[in-house]
């Protein structure tokens, strides 16, 4: 599951076409149906680039090697079958005493569960010093820095988010954002300083969870050789044999259609560390598009970490005390929009996490510089000292309703094949050596277990240095 162009606009980068010496993006305002998208001109100030579908239609020099065999194996390890939580309601009628009496006590039990989900929600909803309600239906509250989840941990309690570290060497962040990139912020309101911005999660959210405790985590899956037959189907691009110590991508931001709320479709890239076994230690950024989670089909930004394979540590985004927020802009777990379009205008967000040399936590900067937040060191084991594994790449889940399989879509839902404007793309991927270096990769690696549904092509250039094009449609006369 943790596997593997030019310049960001600060956090996104928006790929333009250039006509009679004037630039111009795609704007997108978003229903809840549907993307409209129409061609506006660019204020100048910005740095741009000029790209068109043919431009890089000579990306044929390929890095690639031949794939592992610790990576089905790893594979098999990661993410989540997303499940629903259904109440039972027996329609039966003339049972046996037993029967009648566990119905009688039925709306009791309920009740119970309900007391219990409300509980936890007070737990991770936060008292708010403001609210906005954003288009797309979310609600998001203004918590105080020093009273977001992760400080019930115990060993942060009292203590409020630290300074911001060294940037890795080779990397010149600008640090604004000079584009709104979430839907919560086209209302024109933000969280004051001294704040966070947090998507306040409702009793519907963890209802389309199996249990209180499995919601806003990842699914534990057993050890399996093989990727075929677990319901996770990825198209991917990595690195290994070496020790890491941060990874940074871009990648462009899609609305894949996924087909119902048991799968979902993301791309992120991942920094790993630990055997294969219950030790492993994960940390994970990218997009989403999950419908258990959220209840919708929009491409949301996300976060997650494990240090015990996904069994009892770790969270999405703010759903537990782990990662400490410190940008009062950005909400963990909010709606991406734009959106890249097919044969359009192309956007992508730009991702670095990067361990801090003085006080070893790693640390999420979205775009050119904007900082995140951190996840504290001593939330891992093989983590407080580096990586051995950076992935990079798209993932679906297969529940291969009635009986075929799934139509869900992975990245733009085409294949690597069509290249630029058409299929999704991860660019300029590097990671951070041991003197806290920003350097390219020398050895990527790709894979894709069900190329006839999903694949990935690879190669090296000067522009994008290394880069991939992954993703597919599922369903097709060549995927059953």
């Amino acid at each position: 599951m943790i596997i593997s162009c030019w310049m960001d606009l600060v956090g996104v980068a928006f790929l333009c076409a250039k006509t009679r010496h004037k630039w111009y993006h795609f704007d997108h305002s978003r229903s809840r149906q549907q993307q409209q998208h129409k061609c506006t001109e660019t204020q100048t100030g910005f740095q741009k680039q000029t790209t068109t579908q043919g431009s890089f239609s000579n990306m044929t020099s390929s890095s690639c090697c031949k794939i592992s065999p610790i990576i089905p194996i790893f594979v098999s390890y990661l993410l989540v079958l997303s499940s629903s939580i259904c109440l039972v309601h027996s329609s039966d009628t003339g049972k046996n005493l037993n029967a009648t009496n566990q119905t009688t006590l039925r709306p009791e039990e309920e009740l119970h569960k309900l007391k219990f989900i409300r509980a936890h929600l007070n737990k991770i909803n936060k008292p708010a010093v403001k609210t906005i309600q954003s288009p797309d239906g979310d609600i998001i509250d203004c918590v105080e820095t020093h009273l977001q989840p992760a400080f019930d941990h115990p060993k942060l309690k009292g203590q409020r988010p630290l300074d911001p570290p060294a940037r890795p060497n080779g990397h010149n962040p600008s640090g604004m954002i000079t584009e709104e990139f979430q839907l919560w912020s086209f209302s024109g309101e933000s969280c004051p300083e001294g704040t966070i911005p947090i998507r306040r999660t409702t009793e519907q959210d963890v209802l389309r969870a199996t249990s209180v405790r499995k919601f806003g985590r990842k699914k534990i899956r057993r050890v399996r050789r093989d990727t075929n037959s677990n319901g996770h189907e990825h198209a991917v691009g990595y690195v290994t044999g070496d020790q890491y110590y941060g990874a940074k991508a871009s990648i462009n931001v899609w609305a894949p259609r996924v087909v119902n709320q048991y799968e979902f479709s993301l791309s992120q890239m991942w920094v790993i560390s630990g055997s294969f076994g219950d030790d492993l230690n994960t940390i994970e950024a990218g997009w989403q598009v999950s419908p258990e989670l959220y209840g919708d089909n929009y491409p949301r930004f996300f976060t997650y970490w494990t240090t015990d394979a996904y069994q009892a540590t770790g969270c999405y985004n703010l759903l537990c005390s782990g990662f400490v927020q410190t940008n009062n802009r950005i909400a963990i777990g909010a709606a991406i929009s734009p959106t890249s379009s097919y044969n359009g205008g192309q956007f992508d967000i730009s991702l670095l996490i990067w361990k801090d040399p003085k006080h070893g936590n790693w640390w999420l900067e979205f775009g050119s510089g904007v900082l995140v937040g951190y996840w504290p060191s001593f939330l891992f084991t093989h983590l407080t000292d580096h990586a051995s594994m950076v992935q990079f790449g798209g993932e679906i889940v297969n529940s291969r309703p009635s009986g075929f399989h799934t139509s869900t879509q992975m990245g733009s839902g085409h294949f690597a094949g069509e290249g630029f404007g058409k299929a999704s793309y991860f660019r300029n991927l590097q990671v951070v050596d041991w003197d806290n270096n920003l350097i390219p990769l020398s050895n990527l690696r790709v894979l894709a277990d069900h190329p006839n549904c999903y694949d990935i092509q690879g190669g090296i250039n000067r522009v994008w240095g290394n880069y991939f094009y992954y993703g597919g449609p599922g369903k097709n006369p060549r995927c059953p």
